[in-house]
């Protein structure tokens, strides 16, 4: 089904229909110390930090959790915890959050894992971990399994298995919940961890960072060609639906049926990527539950994600927070797809280097219509990516004569940019758009049905590259020029 940036802002305005989803992994306590550092010790070469205040808030998959009440979705917990303190104060913060817990665990000689980071201003200065990552005993493992199971057969609209290596997630555990979710329809995200992702075959979708993606797959150096056989073969011996590997400051990657996409970072400024990962997975899920498909659900992560790093400590996103950077992001998106020639090719160039198929239309586009809009929709699919080269007010008034026209260069390439089958607009002066047909060399030209292929500019060219050019049946008695005729008549009627 085609998607609209609509859909995607109901579907956060709505809190993704507040689903439940069910969130297995380690549970970990997150301590933070605040404090300011002046000068530095006389007992040994390192900074005296004034202790100000402390802090603490789940980490791990509950960090996960959290991102995912954050959303507004309903986030259930299975793992397992100390009989410690560290452990009730866990168990504590994450009812406090919101959080189903019925289905922690308490473990008794076990501690529950902490890590607590020393933080100076915006910086962190130590960590210190505790933590027990033997395997797990039988009866615990087992007992995971039972509230797995007790979970599904109350309904949930998701899983995320979210490993920290630290001992839920053994092969058993993995392969019950991906396969019990499998058979009741139920997707399985995985955030995962280790040198190999054999456990976690036939996940819907897996989502390692690159340097995991890079460990587990044996991949040495970092070249195109290698990186993209690498997940295609990953994606293909596991069964994935999909891999989406997180790249950092180079965004986001993922293999699907359609081979590689990359979409880059959005973050304006990074403090602290702790538990960005957790935002990615937790708002992935959220979107893929209410049936947003991935085209849609990574931008949307990939934006969460560029909310809470740049805030200091393991943040998790808020519902106001992503739909405030939607609307942003639709304002921006907007403006970024009207641009210069020159940007216009570099674009075109990553795009057909990607494997993309570019399609180019052309017109004045003066009061836009359902046949405009029918026309640009089957244009974008002809391809992957739709590009609009756009009369200026100087050369539509130079075709269709002084009254036109009715709306200014500025405002229709506005409406344009605003529809979500077209990917990029360039104005262009010329009489007719062969020199920008040249320019970007297409793969295939679209005009609508008042046109045969001897009567198109730039046909010729794009067939001697090897492009295709393709009329798209116009719908009937739509035009500008009908329309303003219309509007006419009826004012001569009002009048007389």
């Amino acid at each position: 089904m085609f998607q609209t940036p609509q859909m995607v802002f109901r579907a956060v305005e709505q809190r993704f229909d507040r689903r439940r989803v069910l969130v297995v992994g380690d549970l970990m306590l997150d301590a933070y110390l605040w404090g300011t550092a002046g000068r530095i010790s006389p007992e040994a070469p390192v900074p005296v930090v004034r202790l100000q205040r402390r802090t603490a808030t789940a980490g791990g998959s509950g960090n996960v959790l959290r991102n995912l009440v954050g959303l507004g979705l309903q986030a259930v917990a299975v793992g397992v915890v100390g009989d410690d303190s560290a452990g009730q104060s866990l168990n504590t913060l994450l009812a406090e959050a919101g959080v189903e817990t019925q289905g922690v665990i308490t473990v008794d000689g076990r501690p529950t894992t902490a890590k607590t980071r020393v933080v100076c201003g915006t910086h962190q200065m130590l960590r210190l971990d505790e933590e027990e990552t033997e395997p797990l005993p039988e009866k615990v493992v087992a007992r995971l399994i039972d509230e797995v199971k007790a979970e599904l057969e109350k309904g949930v609209a998701a899983i995320i298995l979210s490993d920290y290596a630290k001992g839920v997630l053994t092969e058993e555990v993995c392969r019950f919940a991906i396969g019990e979710a499998g058979r009741r329809g139920v997707p399985t995200l995985v955030d995962p961890k280790g040198h190999s992702f054999a456990k976690y075959a036939g996940a819907s979708v897996l989502t390692p960072n690159l340097s995991e993606f890079e460990r587990a797959v044996g991949l040495e150096q970092d070249s195109a060609p290698e990186f993209l056989q690498a997940g295609l073969r990953l994606r293909r011996e596991l069964r994935l639906d999909f891999l989406v590997v997180t790249c950092g400051d180079q965004g986001i990657k993922y293999f699907g049926e359609n081979g590689l996409i990359h979409h880059p970072a959005l973050a304006r400024e990074v403090y602290d990527v702790s538990g960005a990962g957790d935002t990615v997975i937790a708002t992935l899920t959220a979107a893929l539950s209410t049936g947003l498909d991935l085209d849609h659900a990574i931008p949307l992560a990939n934006l969460a994600a560029g909310v809470v790093v740049g805030k200091v400590g393991t943040t998790p996103i808020q519902h106001h927070e992503l739909l405030d950077a939607v609307i942003h992001a639709a304002t921006s998106r907007r403006s970024r797809k009207i641009c210069s020639l020159d940007v216009l090719k570099q674009r075109v160039h990553e795009w057909q280097m990607q494997g993309e198929r570019v399609v180019f239309t052309n017109g004045c586009f003066d009061l836009l219509h359902v046949g405009h809009v029918t026309l640009l929709a089957e244009a974008r699919r002809a391809g992957d990516r739709l590009v609009v080269g756009l009369n200026t007010d100087r050369s539509v008034q130079a075709l269709k004569g002084p009254t036109r026209p009715v709306a200014g260069q500025d405002d229709r390439a506005q409406v344009l940019a605003g529809l979500a089958s077209v990917d990029a607009v360039v104005l262009f002066d010329e009489e007719t758009p062969l020199q920008l047909i040249e320019a970007i060399r297409p793969d295939v030209l679209v005009k609508g049905g008042d046109y045969v292929e001897s009567e198109i500019v730039g046909a010729p060219e794009v067939r001697s590259w090897g492009g295709e050019v393709v009329i798209i049946p116009l719908v009937e008695g739509r035009s500008t020029t009908k329309i303003l005729a219309q509007r006419q008549a009826r004012g001569e009627e009002q009048a007389g």
